[in-house]
């Protein structure tokens, strides 16, 4: 039994603790609130600020885990190079870890050393300077902090007076103490995909198929699988998503980005953890989910091959208030319906447009996967979040 320290313990944690506990593991989850989706099924829990090093060195001195696993970006990370030393495992690698929880590093990686296609970007430091980037890159154009995740931080600017607004909301959202932000071009693309990727200890890296999402505010608002794409521009997809876990290394499941153009294949982003969109495997459409292919891939532990065993979609459930003590309306009309199922996270509080759950619907391979996924959106519309 190996003893893992999970640094972040959101809704992907949950259900990864709930894969390493079917595989006899022992899990001890940290977040920076108590009663985190994670903790709640994990063995042991601590809460602390993981932007605080000494936090972070204390919690992994009294653990002593086998193995760390993170979950979010605002982690002290530069540590992990440190653990490492300790023969600690981190997932997939420190630097791995360091990279990805950067925007700047990952697509200086991609873009610079790699020659993978990416949009044109810039980075700044000031409002003076996201000026000067957004004048190179040319409006529209995105806006993200180096440091987030699920859209915090982000916007489009899409006229000069929209420039302002972008910083102020890029400096209240971000996560951690870093101030730049990464300025992209638009691209003018006709889909976006997540290849879930898996590399593995001992064995071939491995493709699930191709999961298509649509986004609001940068954050997935539904995801389906498999997505329909060319077979060259699906080569193309995993050949880039095969250079840049290499050159990163370690063991696990990589959520990686892409926008699907007319000239080609876009480099977009890369998470080094299950990822978001991936929920849709909750609901049956691989013969594993991508948290058992983390769970497995982290531990050594064989994975014969990735099958396509169904179409399935996700819709996310979010909050339009804030408050504690969530409840939730509807769940029964979404269980009444043939080939769909739920996922309550039974976070503690709620905000404007925080998931809270997700609804899954699926049908068996060849059926109309748009079907499929207009009944996942139809549903979700049917639950509803009460919070005191």
């Amino acid at each position: 039994m190996k003893k893992i320290l999970l640094l972040g313990s959101g809704e992907l944690g949950k259900e990864f603790v709930i894969a390493l506990k079917r595989l006899g593991e022992y899990v001890v989850a940290v977040d920076s609130y108590n009663n985190a989706p994670a903790q709640q099924v994990a063995d042991e829990r601590e809460v602390i600020n993981m932007l605080d090093g000494a936090a972070l060195d204390a919690i992994v001195a009294k653990h002593k885990p086998d193995i760390i696993v993170p979950e979010i970006e605002a982690i002290r990370t530069e540590r992990f190079y440190d653990y490492e030393k300790q023969g600690i495992q981190v997932v997939p690698s420190a630097k791995a870890a360091n990279f990805t929880m950067n925007r700047k590093a990952i697509r200086d990686l991609a873009a610079k050393e790699l020659g993978l296609r990416t949009a044109d970007y810039r980075y700044a430091t000031s409002y003076e300077e996201l000026e000067t980037a957004v004048a190179a890159v040319g409006i529209p154009c995105v806006v993200k902090p180096l440091m987030s995740s699920s859209g915090k931080g982000q916007s489009t600017i899409k006229t000069k007076d929209d420039i302002k607004k972008a910083w102020d909301y890029s400096q209240s959202a971000k996560r951690g103490d870093i101030a730049e932000v990464i300025v992209e071009a638009f691209v003018n693309f006709d889909f976006e995909i997540t290849l879930l990727t898996v590399t593995q200890k001992d064995g071939p890296t491995l493709f699930c198929p191709p999961i298509g999402h649509r986004q609001e505010r940068g954050d997935y608002q539904e995801s389906w699988q498999p997505c329909a794409i060319d077979t060259r521009l699906l080569d193309e997809a995993q050949d880039m998503a095969g250079k840049v876990t290499r050159a990163l290394t370690g063991a696990g499941i990589w959520g990686v980005e892409f926008f699907i153009a007319k000239e080609g294949v876009y480099f977009s982003e890369l998470s080094p953890r299950p990822h978001d969109t991936g929920m849709v495997t909750l609901a049956g459409t691989q013969n594993l989910s991508e948290f058992e292919l983390h769970a497995r891939a982290i531990l050594g532990l064989p994975i014969p091959e990735i099958t396509l065993e169904r179409v399935g979609a996700s819709a996310v459930i979010l909050a339009d208030q804030e408050g504690v003590d969530p409840t939730y309306t509807g769940i029964n009309k979404v269980l009444a319906t043939y080939k769909s199922d739920i996922r309550i996270f039974n976070k503690p509080s709620a905000r404007v447009y925080r998931r809270m759950g997700v609804v899954l619907t699926y049908d068996h391979t060849g059926a109309d996967v748009d079907a499929v996924k207009n009944r996942a959106i139809e549903l979700s519309k049917l639950v509803k979040v009460i919070v005191s």
